[in-house]
């Protein structure tokens, strides 16, 4: 994708900027040349007048308020729904763009809901600044695998099972899981003030909320958003999602049954061309997609790909896929959008 960002004139705001998915983006920002001159970083009362270095120079971290937003082009929020609801719009009315990545408004009918490998097309619904939501990331990370064979044999059923880091809940999991090792090696007690359990060497189910269906918030993300990306009300989803000692990058088992006959080389073939995915599966030497591999990289890993047994011969597939949780399953699909916005400005 060319870099439109780089080549444009506007401002860009990071709201939510000291946290892990807000600093992976200004990451990708210094990354892509953008000067910090045209950076204004949000955050909390507590962080404003403290500094984040971008590119060797000091970008002093501001706090929200009223006429923030003026001379910004597009905003970024990864700050949590409720920072997002009270000043998106505000962002907008200023004349930005909003590029929001919490569960604010993804299922607002009105606001398009964008995975740039998967349904660009769905910002043609803008015609001038507006609010774009970035998926859930365990939606992102399945959909760029999924999506290449939807389009040539289109799923019937999906079936995910989720091992999910610390990062999904953000630095301070991540710091608590750390700890929580550090404290096993020094035979000290364990803080859980994240999880209330201990996280090491330990699996539990997601800890969002659990509805009277049983399936917790997570669980209906993956079906519900899954919907409105492939503008399908039809595909059935069920998802189980789990909480797994990793510091960064989910992985994800993913069963897949098509309406159309789709062969196990045919589907290695469009896995392997398309964009956002990197096919690791040796199955000779036991190599497959692995959190570790996935840490700090772009792409989304796709192995075990193989036919599922239960289903008719070419009917369906399994796989186990892998993607860092705050890159592409966050900063790196927002920045993403955010390209495709400036090439309309």
């Amino acid at each position: 994708m060319k870099n439109f960002i780089k080549s444009k004139n506007f401002t860009i705001a990071v709201v939510g900027a000291t946290g892990a998915v807000g600093a992976e983006f200004i990451e990708l920002l210094h990354f892509n040349g953008v000067s910090p001159d045209r950076v204004r970083l949000f955050a909390s009362e507590r962080s404003a007048g403290r500094s984040i270095s971008i590119g060797g120079k000091s970008v002093v971290i501001e706090s929200l308020k009223q006429g923030c937003f003026h001379g910004v082009g597009v905003a970024f929020f990864s700050a949590g729904k409720g920072i997002s609801k009270l000043w998106a719009a505000q962002a907008i009315a200023a004349g930005a763009w909003v590029v929001d990545n919490s569960s604010a408004f993804r299922m607002d009918s009105a606001v398009p809901l964008v995975i740039p490998e998967v349904n660009a097309n769905a910002l043609d619904v803008c015609k001038g600044p507006s609010i774009v939501a970035v998926p859930n990331c365990s939606t992102i990370v399945a959909l760029v695998a999924a999506t290449p064979l939807h389009r040539v044999a289109k799923v019937r059923r999906m079936t995910v099972a989720t091992y999910q880091a610390a990062s999904g809940a953000g630095a301070a999991a991540m710091r608590e899981l750390e700890l929580q090792a550090k404290a096993f090696v020094e035979k000290t007690p364990m803080r859980t003030e994240i999880f209330g359990r201990q996280y090491l060497f330990n699996c539990f189910s997601h800890n969002s909320a659990i509805g009277p269906e049983g399936y917790n918030e997570e669980e209906a993300k993956l079906l519900y958003e899954t919907r409105k990306i492939w503008s399908d009300e039809s595909v059935r989803i069920t998802a189980t999602c789990v909480r797994v000692p990793v510091l960064r990058a989910h992985c994800e088992a993913i069963g897949l049954e098509f309406e159309r006959p789709l062969t196990e080389v045919r589907a290695r073939e469009l896995l392997g061309a398309a964009p956002g995915v990197e096919v690791v599966d040796d199955r000779i030497n036991n190599r497959f997609p692995e959190p570790l591999h996935a840490t700090g990289r772009n792409p989304v890993f796709v192995g075990r790909i193989r036919a599922d047994w239960s289903l008719p011969p070419d009917m369906g597939l399994q796989m186990f896929v892998a993607g860092d949780q705050i890159r592409i399953g966050a900063a790196l699909t927002g920045w993403n959008i955010a390209e495709l916005i400036a090439a309309r400005i």
